[in-house]
C-alpha cells in the first residue's frame, strides 16, 4: 500500500539583513516602505502560503569599523510590520522573530496576544537568542550570554510567555450590559513566576487570543537548538539544502520529540530555499549565474574575503588571485555581527583550502566567493522546480520550504504565478485556505485541545 502523499507548507520570507537580496537591480524596490510588504504580503496570500516571515537584526553590522553598506541592512520593528500587514491581509500567517537575550517576556507576550487578536489568530513568534557582545551593547544589560545559558534563557523564556497566555482561559468576558457585569472571574491574567532568569508576578493584560498561543518557531541548528525545538517548538528552520542532508536533519529533530511526549507530526521541518525561474531548465541556469555576479560584486567578494582573513584586503583586486599572506587570528574581528565569523573556526586551514581551489580552477577571488557561497536552492523551469520540491518533501527531507526571493518585493510573483499552480495540480498544495488562523493552515493543534481538563482547571 503506497504512502498518501504529504502536504507541502510553503511560506515566504521578505528578504534583507544578508545579501542575498540584489538591492541594486533595477527590478527591487524598498526594503523600509510599508508597500513593499503589502506587495510581498499580497503576492504570499494570493498563492495560499502557509506565512510570510520576517527576521530581524538588531544592529547595524560594521566592517573594519563602517557600516557594511554593501547588502540591506536594518528594517523596521516587526511588530510595527506584521500588524500593519494585519490590515491589508485575511489569512496569510504573520510570523516574526523576537530576541529571547534582550527583551523580557511579559512584554513580548503581551505583543504576540495582541497580534494574534489584530489578525483574527494568524501571529507566529521565531524565538532567537544573541550570540555576540558587539549585539549586546545595543542593550541596557550590554555583553552576551554563553551558549548553554542562551538557551537556558531561551527555554524558560518561552515558558513564562506561555504562563501568561494561559493566565487567561478564553471564557472570562462576560461583558452583560444588563446586570453591568464584564468579568466572570475577577483573579483572569493573574501569574506568577520564579525561575534562575526570571522573578514576576502580577497580571497579564490581554485576554487568551484565537490561537491561544501563537505557534512557535527556532532556527537553531546546533545540539542546544535541536533539542529546543523538540520540546516546545512548533516548526524548526533548517538550512540543509541537499536532499541527503535534509533527511539527516528530518529524521534527526523527528527522534527527539518522543521523549517530551510529541508525535512527529507535532513538529514541522522547513528550510530556507532560494529560487531562479526560467523558461527551459538551461535559460534558469543561465540566470541563476548572472543573479550570483550580483549578489556578489567585486566589492562583496573582497569584504567577504575579510571574514576570513580578518584583515584589510582593499588593496586586492577581486578580478585577481587571492591573498598569499594568511589570516590574522584574533579574539578582535574586522567583522563585526557576522554569523559568517563564526563559520570560520579555523581560518589558516579555510585560507589554505581556498588558494587549493583557485588555484586548481582558475579562480579569482570574484570567482572563489560566487562558487563557494550558497548557490540558489532550486533552479530550473517551473516544472523543474514544482517536482523538485515535491520529492523533498515526499522523501521526508521537509515539510515544505520557506521561500527567499532576490527581488524585493515582485520576486515572489513568478513563483505564484507559475509553480504554485503545478503543485496544486499534483495535489500536494492548496487551492483554497481551510481555516482562519495559522494553526489551521499548519496542522497543528489548538493549545487548548492538547490538555483540555488541565486548562479547565487552572
Amino acid at each position: 500500500m503506497s504512502k498518501p502523499l504529504k502536504q507541502i507548507h510553503l511560506a515566504a520570507h521578505f528578504p534583507g539583513v544578508n545579501n542575498t537580496t540584489v538591492w541594486s537591480d533595477p527590478a527591487a524596490g524598498s526594503h523600509i516602505e510599508f508597500s513593499s510588504f503589502a506587495h510581498f504580503a499580497r503576492t504570499a496570500e494570493r498563492a495560499k502560503f502557509d506565512f510570510l516571515f520576517l527576521a530581524e537584526g538588531l544592529r547595524l553590522r560594521e566592517q573594519g569599523g563602517t557600516i557594511y553598506d554593501l547588502d540591506v541592512v536594518g528594517r523596521p520593528d516587526t511588530f510595527t510590520v506584521l500588524a500593519a500587514l494585519a490590515a491589508v491581509t485575511e489569512r496569510l500567517g504573520l510570523t516574526g522573530t523576537i530576541n529571547s537575550t534582550f527583551n523580557e517576556p511579559y512584554e513580548v507576550a503581551r505583543q504576540f496576544a495582541s497580534l494574534d487578536h489584530l489578525s483574527d489568530g494568524r501571529s507566529a513568534w521565531n524565538v532567537v537568542t544573541s550570540w555576540d557582545a558587539f549585539t549586546g551593547e545595543n542593550f541596557r544589560r550590554g555583553g552576551f550570554l554563553p551558549q548553554d545559558e542562551r538557551y537556558s534563557r531561551a527555554k524558560e523564556f518561552l515558558a513564562t510567555a506561555h504562563e501568561l497566555f494561559d493566565s487567561w482561559r478564553g471564557d472570562e468576558i462576560l461583558a452583560d450590559q444588563a446586570t453591568g457585569t464584564f468579568l466572570r472571574d475577577a483573579k483572569a491574567g493573574a501569574f506568577v513566576h520564579q525561575g534562575q532568569h526570571f522573578d514576576i508576578h502580577g497580571r497579564f493584560n490581554v485576554p487568551r487570543s484565537p490561537q491561544g498561543r501563537p505557534v512557535i518557531f527556532q532556527a537553531g541548528d546546533s545540539e542546544e537548538g535541536r533539542e529546543f525545538a523538540a520540546s516546545g517548538a512548533d516548526a524548526i528552520f533548517s538550512r540543509y539544502s541537499t536532499l541527503k542532508e535534509g533527511q539527516a536533519f528530518y529524521t534527526d529533530v523527528k527522534s527527539r520529540l518522543a521523549k517530551y511526549g510529541r508525535r512527529p507530526d507535532q513538529l514541522l521541518i522547513l528550510p530556507a530555499a532560494t529560487f531562479v525561474l526560467g523558461d527551459t531548465d538551461q535559460e534558469a541556469a543561465e540566470l541563476a549565474r548572472e543573479v550570483r555576479r550580483q549578489q556578489v560584486s567585486g566589492a562583496t567578494a573582497i569584504k567577504h574575503l575579510e571574514f576570513v582573513w580578518n584583515r584589510d584586503l582593499s588593496a586586492y583586486d577581486p578580478e585577481g588571485p587571492l591573498p598569499d599572506v594568511d589570516p590574522v587570528v584574533a579574539e578582535e574581528h574586522i567583522s563585526r555581527g557576522r554569523a559568517q565569523v563564526r563559520m570560520y573556526r579555523d581560518p589558516v586551514a579555510i585560507a589554505r583550502e581556498w588558494r587549493q581551489l583557485a588555484e586548481a580552477n582558475k579562480w579569482s577571488i570574484r570567482d572563489l566567493v560566487i562558487n563557494t557561497g550558497n548557490r540558489q536552492s532550486f533552479v530550473g523551469s517551473p516544472a523543474t522546480v514544482a517536482q523538485t520540491i515535491n520529492d523533498f518533501v515526499q522523501a521526508d527531507a521537509s515539510d515544505g520550504f520557506i521561500l527567499v526571493p532576490h527581488i524585493t518585493p515582485g520576486g515572489l510573483d513568478a513563483f505564484a504565478d507559475q509553480v504554485v499552480p503545478l503543485l496544486q495540480e499534483q495535489g500536494v498544495f492548496r487551492t483554497e485556505y481551510e481555516g482562519t488562523t495559522l494553526r489551521d493552515h499548519l496542522g497543528l493543534a489548538h493549545p487548548d485541545a492538547d490538555a483540555p481538563a488541565e486548562r479547565a482547571a487552572s
